[in-house]
């Protein structure tokens, strides 16, 4: 008898193996998400740049909606239900846009491209979510003498760094600053081409993550100084990569904003994800 797809089941390829396991659908008793894990330690360098820049990095419907503001941040998960315990590091680049359609007008930040060291995200992520992942190494940052430091590189060739320092813990005052009140969330544009109908899309559409997180707590958060550098590449040393990599490197830094690091604990499964039409 040929294999059948389960009604309300949802899948990814393999599917003639029955429902994907992910963070979406449990393959065990345990819960996926909660108040209690993840644990997360967000690494984040900010700095202002040429407008013209960024606009022209946004699909169709989007548009810059404040200040130029690049920010690049590092996160460590740690503690993964849904990986029974393991983690994984994720590196991005957003800044703030709006998105106006048909149907939703969105203010957001646009993540431009989400860097993952661990194939079971990424696919995850893009397939499900819309998020625009790939991978490269991700080590554990580095900490020495009140400087912390993150790397990322692919197959050996360190395309970025990332550092910050002179790290205390902001006021009030500064913490609430830091939150940004137009935002409604993450913005993405998910694409999945056409197989052999090259340069037709199977999904072109823009996606929005919902800030709100009814599991996740801050625990700490410490606001300081920091740089982040994106290490110019040829096409042999980044085949598949230089292109986005070239591009980092040619924004314009204008003015340094400020760095920060926070730690969390819990999160939600991603599942109020939607389309934006």
């Amino acid at each position: 008898m040929p294999f059948k797809m389960q009604p309300g089941k949802f899948y990814r390829m393999p599917v003639v193996f029955g429902p994907s396991l992910g963070p979406r659908q449990r393959g065990s008793i345990h819960t996926l998400f909660s108040q209690d894990a993840p644990k997360a330690t967000v690494i984040t360098v900010s700095f202002r740049t040429d407008p013209a820049q960024l606009e022209a990095l946004l699909p169709e419907g989007f548009s810059l909606r404040a200040e130029p503001v690049v920010s690049v941040r590092f996160t460590c998960l740690k503690e993964i239900p849904w990986l029974a315990g393991r983690g994984y590091n994720h590196m991005g680049l957003s800044f703030p846009a709006v998105f106006k359609g048909k149907r939703d007008t969105v203010a957001g930040d646009f993540l431009t491209v989400l860097w993952e060291n661990l194939c079971d995200p990424i696919i995850t992520g893009r397939e499900e979510l819309g998020y625009s992942k790939i991978y490269c190494e991700l080590p554990e940052p580095a900490v020495l003498a009140g400087t912390t430091h993150c790397t990322a590189s692919w197959l050996g060739f360190k395309f970025m760094d990332l550092r910050v320092a002179d790290l205390r813990v902001p006021s009030p005052e500064e913490a609430a600053a830091l939150v940004d009140p137009a935002s409604e969330g993450v913005l993405h544009f998910k694409y999945m081409p056409r197989t052999g109908d090259w340069g037709t899309a199977d999904a072109a559409y823009a996606t929005l993550t919902p800030h709100a997180d009814p599991n996740k707590t801050v625990t700490e958060r410490w606001v300081g100084s920091g740089t982040v550098k994106f290490h110019e590449a040829t096409w042999e040393e980044l085949p598949t990569l230089y292109n986005i990599v070239n591009c980092f490197h040619a924004l314009e830094v204008r003015e340094w904003l400020g760095a920060g690091i926070v730690k969390t604990v819990g999160a939600k499964d991603y599942s109020d994800q939607r389309i934006l039409l």
